[in-house]
């Protein structure tokens, strides 16, 4: 089981010495990866609901330090030498689909082969207005387009395409990613999400706390599983070739354990429970979790960290 924890690109812990030390701390603990969060501005009055706290309200809030995912994951694989970083996740219509394709092909790169590149097709009409991007409500049709560019960029010496957003023949595109290809996660719940998935993802990587898609249970979680394998074997792929990943809000303790019909929610509870939770996933195939482990401060953050490897991730 690959675990995870999450590297800061916003609030209070986002200085430069702050953010390498929560990730060379990741990696001497024993972490897998980190994940770098996406949002590029936040507009001061948002109207677009959140997809995972029941009031829709966006938590983190807007009036924060906030840095650029790619250029946060670039420093911290600067700063390190095994650790893996997962953007979790890029919102893809926020770049245009070329630099997309080589800001990430350089991150692979210059990392040596350590990007797993999670993606997702946003949710905040306002920010996506504030950037300048395609329609909100072309969304999903750009983040396809956009990822089958990239792949066509990072795979043939010849490289060409023409679509609705994106066109280009007769250029070079060098180099390309150390990883052949690089490994992409669809994060979301809803049905597009797992279409999106099923029809070229390399993995599956729902939150599990989405009030409208919740994945919060064992039993609820097996069954987002079972559409996603059904969605792939119709797109004609191999469902075995789809993996699972799962990530997770907060730590030990932060939520009391709580109940759906009669089952314990995941990844509720203490470090026993979430010792067990990672182990219930593994069973049913999943290969990566992550969390987030941050506290109000760099050593709050550190002690949780240090906590969870020696109270959770010793005991799976």
């Amino acid at each position: 089981m690959q675990i995870g924890c999450s590297a800061p690109t916003s609030g209070a812990l986002t200085d430069p010495d702050t953010i390498a030390r929560i990730a060379t701390e990741a990696e001497m603990l024993g972490f897998s990866y980190v994940t770098v969060s996406d949002h590029l501005i936040i507009p001061t009055d948002i109207g677009s609901r959140y997809p995972y706290t029941d009031s829709g309200e966006f938590p983190s809030g807007a009036r924060v330090d906030r840095h650029e995912q790619l250029m946060t994951a670039m420093f911290i694989a600067a700063k390190t030498s095994k650790l893996r970083i997962v953007t979790s996740v890029m919102v893809v219509p926020h770049r245009p689909p070329v630099l997309t394709a080589k800001l990430l092909a350089t991150l692979d790169v210059l990392s040596k082969g350590r990007l797993t590149l999670g993606i997702g097709a946003g949710w905040m009409a306002e920010e996506f207005a504030a950037v300048g991007t395609p329609p909100f409500a072309e969304r999903g049709a750009v983040t396809d387009e956009t990822m089958m560019a990239c792949r066509e960029l990072w795979t043939n010496p010849d490289p060409e395409f023409h679509g609705k957003y994106v066109s280009f023949s007769n250029v070079v595109f060098q180099p390309r990613p150390v990883q052949q290809p690089i490994p992409i996660w669809v994060g979301g719940e809803s049905g597009p999400a797992l279409r999106r998935t099923a029809a070229y993802a390399d993995a599956w990587y729902p939150i599990g706390t989405n009030p409208a898609h919740p994945m919060d249970t064992l039993t609820r979680y097996k069954a987002g599983i079972a559409r996603l394998r059904a969605l792939t074997e119709k797109a004609g792929r191999n469902p075995a070739a789809v993996g699972l990943a799962y990530r997770v809000s907060s730590n030990p303790e932060a939520q009391p354990k709580g109940m759906v019909d009669g089952e314990r929610k995941l990844f509720t509870g203490g470090a026993t429970d979430f010792a067990g939770d990672i182990k219930a996933l593994g069973d049913v195939g999943v290969t990566s979790v992550d969390f987030g482990l941050f506290g109000p401060t760099l050593a709050a953050t550190l002690d949780n960290m240090r906590r969870f490897r020696d109270e959770v991730m010793a005991r799976v």
